[in-house]
């Protein structure tokens, strides 16, 4: 009996320690970002464009950054969508649980393991064999890319915790299977479905090594998909590359920037799932 006290007490301490140090990490990292980068956010750098020499400490903002990361991380995460809600409308509506199923999901989750930058580098030679030049929308493709494999398996994964008995309600008041999936099971599934949306959209607009090569950079707002655009993560790798003290001030006030939007979605996700489930069948 003293043993199992012992090892129960044991498991508890570990779970507590682990807690402590995932908490305590992420409390460190918004501490030293945000004391780092407060003193150089004003209403300026959220409100205005790069002007000449701002990377040597000249004047102006971010607002290229802050719009350019919306754009493409939302232009990416509708395409990923599309795609993946084509991929499981498929898995749940023909394949079944088939040889193809299995091996459509091992696929999808090899490639959620592949760095982003290697998806990065697949798109920036497929560009310059098609002979174009970095752009939004080849920034987007490659957000879409790596988004695609962690939005379908997340969707998957959500669809197939729908209760199979409403399925076969489904069937029995003589839906096809396209229907069960489209009015049943996407709409039970609706909370996760929308969960997984708002965290591939917050991986996306936080990832720099993907669109590095791809998406370019620029120090204006792109007004077509063929404009080169910049990004947050990107503008913050630059900033901290400075020997500027008042750069790199900034690059840490950019770096507040792109916390706040993540958690923002992340409280979003919390917010709209919870309004959700309470219309799902359990």
């Amino acid at each position: 009996m003293n043993r199992r006290k012992m090892e129960e007490s044991f498991f508890k301490a570990l779970m507590l320690a682990s807690t402590i140090i995932v908490v305590g990490s992420l409390v460190i990292v918004f501490a030293v970002v945000i004391v780092k980068g407060a003193p150089a956010l004003n209403l300026q750098m959220l409100t205005k464009t790069p002007t000449g020499g701002y990377y040597i400490g000249g004047q102006g903002g971010i607002l290229n950054a802050i719009v350019g990361s919306l754009y493409l991380a939302g232009g990416a995460t509708a395409v990923a969508l599309l795609l993946s809600f084509i991929i499981v409308l498929y898995l749940h509506g023909n394949a079944g649980r088939s040889k193809i199923a299995g091996f459509v999901r091992l696929s999808l989750d090899v490639l959620w393991g592949i760095p982003s930058i290697v998806f990065g580098a697949f798109a920036f030679i497929i560009m310059l064999w098609v002979g174009a030049r970095a752009s939004l929308l080849w920034g987007m493709v490659t957000v879409a890319l790596f988004e695609l494999p962690i939005m379908t398996r997340a969707i998957d994964e959500v669809m197939g915790t729908v209760p199979f008995k409403l399925k076969e309600a489904s069937y029995a008041l003589g839906s096809t299977k396209l229907e069960a999936v489209l009015n049943v099971m996407a709409k039970q599934a609706l909370p996760g479905i929308l969960t997984a949306v708002l965290l591939a959209f917050g991986r996306g607009i936080g990832d720099a090594a993907s669109v590095l090569f791809t998406a370019g950079y620029s120090d204006s707002i792109p007004t077509s998909f063929s404009d080169p655009v910049a990004t947050l993560p990107v503008a913050i790798f630059f900033q901290l590359n400075s020997s500027i003290p008042a750069v790199q001030q900034r690059a840490y006030a950019s770096a507040t920037v792109l916390l706040a939007l993540v958690l923002i979605l992340s409280i979003a996700s919390r917010l709209a799932t919870k309004k959700f489930t309470k219309y799902v069948i359990k």
